[in-house]
């Protein structure tokens, strides 16, 4: 499973992406059931967010799912945060 965050906005506009290759790793299981409870959360197309907050692009093996600070759920937070850390 291939899971990309793009995270745009902010006060300085600076546009931040990682990924991660869930093939072959041991906690694979852990990051599918993330993102699967994350990917239920998600829009289609970006919602409104707030004056300088944080808009996120999640995509989960070609699937594109559109969330917005400060109306992520828990799981869509936890992924984001895990993967930022992860690739960055």
């Amino acid at each position: 499973m291939r899971i990309q965050v793009r995270r745009t906005g902010g006060f300085a506009g600076i546009e931040r992406f990682a990924e991660v290759d869930t093939s072959g790793r041991t906690d694979a299981s852990e990051w599918r059931a993330l993102a699967e409870r994350a990917m239920a959360g998600g829009r289609g197309t970006p919602p409104v967010g707030v004056p300088d907050g944080f808009s996120y692009q999640i995509t989960v093996d070609g699937r594109t799912i559109h969330c917005a600070d400060p109306r992520l759920s828990e799981a869509q937070r936890e992924l984001i945060s895990r993967l930022l850390k992860e690739g960055a």
